[in-house]
């Protein structure tokens, strides 16, 4: 039976020994760092504007929270982008939320490629990218067959957090993720 947003991948069976090393945290830009579903003309209290030109003649407002990026950097993780902004969100968010530079999962080809099985096109990257260790993976695009997907093919612990785009990343999303980042090191 498939698990609801944001509940926790883990088979048992395959669980060993707490791993000393840090679990990852894949983190998707547009929804949690950026609410971009709120009110378009209510920024959240806390969020500063920021517009970005990725593409010509299609500039984006974007929404961050500056104090985000300690409070990632305070739990537990080794953070990792995992954003259609790829390399681009070193440039753009990392500076205006605090964070340093970070690896980014490359998506190839699969960037935006629809599957028949309804797995999200980002899965089976942040699969390779994680190789079997323990990791959290926010994003407001995971479904069901995400957390299937995981459970049957990656053998560490895995946290599939789903963030409202409304509202981006709030206190009891942290709260989760650092449950599951202590969890992995007791």
């Amino acid at each position: 039976m498939p698990l609801p947003y944001g509940e926790r991948v883990r088979d048992e069976s395959r669980a060993g020994p707490a791993d000393p090393t840090p679990p990852l945290l894949f983190l998707d830009v547009d929804g949690p760092l950026n609410p971009y579903a709120a009110q378009a003309q209510r920024r959240p209290e806390g969020y500063t504007t920021i517009r970005v030109t990725l593409h010509p003649d299609r500039p984006l407002r974007v929404w961050l929270n500056p104090s985000h990026g300690a409070a990632l950097l305070g739990l537990g993780y080794e953070l990792c982008w995992a954003t259609t902004w790829m390399a681009a969100a070193n440039e753009h968010i990392a500076p205006v939320i605090g964070l340093p530079e970070l690896p980014w999962v490359d998506f190839g080809t699969s960037l935006f490629a629809e599957r028949p099985d309804g797995v999200h096109w980002k899965t089976e990257a942040i699969l390779r990218y994680a190789a079997g260790r323990a990791f959290a993976w926010v994003d407001d695009e995971q479904s069901p067959a995400d957390h299937a997907h995981v459970a049957a093919h990656h053998p560490a612990p895995a946290l599939l957090h789903h963030v409202d785009p409304r509202i981006g990343l709030r206190e009891d999303d942290f709260t989760a993720l650092a449950e599951f980042a202590a969890a992995q090191t007791e």
